[in-house]
């Protein structure tokens, strides 16, 4: 298996880089639709705005079928839509505008009808790019490592169809990155049909998750590259400190660079994968539409810190919607 090695863009961009404005960044991803509103200052500093969330499972069934579903297509564009409005609330006054980037990954990057899909967001004025899993990484990278500049790090980024590994240098570009078609969607339709999951389709799924991942981290560790610090972003990792809280409400501030070790991860997982969906819907701090795919994120997370040989991994709230921000910033004319 080749890494994908990314070496042309940096991960955090110093200020004089970056042309001041507001931008958006919309990433529609297997699970969810989201979407960062953002000032960048003249002195290059992102300042948040507005989030938006909502899960709209694209990626239902491509793994099976190679096909997005049209009812899985129009729930994204009503979304989309829905942010559009929220778009024209937050435009500057006067003469300013808002940059806007769309983004789409694993499930778009495998439907055979992903034309149609971006054809039906052009129909709204939205310009989508389905972005090639090394473009994913690289973007996720520079959203997730300038809080710690300096250190050595492993990103990991658990998305519906595939997840992202980057190892790099926080503050420098990405050593070596790949991205996995392993994702929490993906391994819940391929092996979880129990509810809930028995004790053999987990092992099965574990099993397949560290065939395709090792040979990775095999050719990381025989690189001499050893990280300091592992950070996850998206939102299975975040979901188990919201459910490690038990967090009636999210709160963004205590889930940005909480710690989560080994032992805290592996008590999430054994509740969760113990519960039927039905009362899995139900546990504080779990996004409701998360349940179904949340057992398959927490393996896939246990078998990257496994691999790693890690006994914890640090949360990240700043993640691929930052990093598509900070690179429209260096790339676009500037915003009024």
């Amino acid at each position: 298996m080749a890494s994908l090695l990314t070496n042309s863009s940096a991960s955090c961009l110093s200020g004089d880089t970056l042309r001041p404005g507001r931008y958006a960044a919309i990433d529609i991803g297997t699970v969810t639709c989201r979407m960062l509103i953002a000032d960048i200052d003249k002195e290059g500093g992102l300042h948040e705005l507005r989030r938006e969330y909502a899960i709209t499972n694209l990626g239902e069934g491509v793994d099976a079928t190679g096909m997005l579903k049209p009812e899985a297509m129009r729930r994204v564009v009503d979304v989309v839509a829905r942010y559009q409005d929220i778009l024209h609330v937050e435009t500057p006054a006067g003469e300013g505008s808002i940059t806007v980037v769309a983004m789409a990954t694993s499930a778009s990057r495998d439907a055979k009808n992903a034309a149609e899909f971006v054809g039906m967001l052009a129909d709204l004025g939205v310009a989508l790019t389905v972005i090639p899993g090394e473009r994913e990484a690289a973007l996720s990278f520079s959203g997730a490592s300038c809080d710690f500049v300096g250190e050595e790090l492993l990103v990991i980024d658990v998305g519906g169809g595939s997840t992202e590994i980057i190892a790099g240098q926080g503050g420098g570009s990405p050593v070596r990155a790949h991205s996995f078609n392993i994702g929490c969607r993906r391994v819940t339709e391929k092996f979880l049909s129990s509810d809930p999951p028995s004790a053999d389709e987990l092992s099965r799924a574990r099993t397949w998750i560290e065939e395709g991942m090792r040979p990775f981290f095999d050719d990381l560790r025989a690189a001499g590259f050893a990280p300091q610090r592992l950070v996850a972003v998206a939102g299975t990792a975040t979901s188990v400190v919201s459910v490690r809280e038990r967090m009636e409400t999210y709160d963004t501030a205590r889930v940005h660079k909480a710690t989560v070790a080994r032992a805290a991860l592996d008590q999430v997982y054994g509740q969760l994968s113990a519960l039927p969906l039905a009362e899995r819907r139900h546990v504080v701090g779990l996004d409701p539409g998360r349940a179904p795919v949340m057992v398959a994120g927490l393996v896939i997370l246990q078998v990257v810190l496994d691999l790693a040989g890690a006994d914890s991994f640090t949360v990240s709230e700043s993640d691929i919607l930052h990093g598509i921000i900070l690179h429209a910033a260096a790339s676009f004319p500037a915003v009024s």
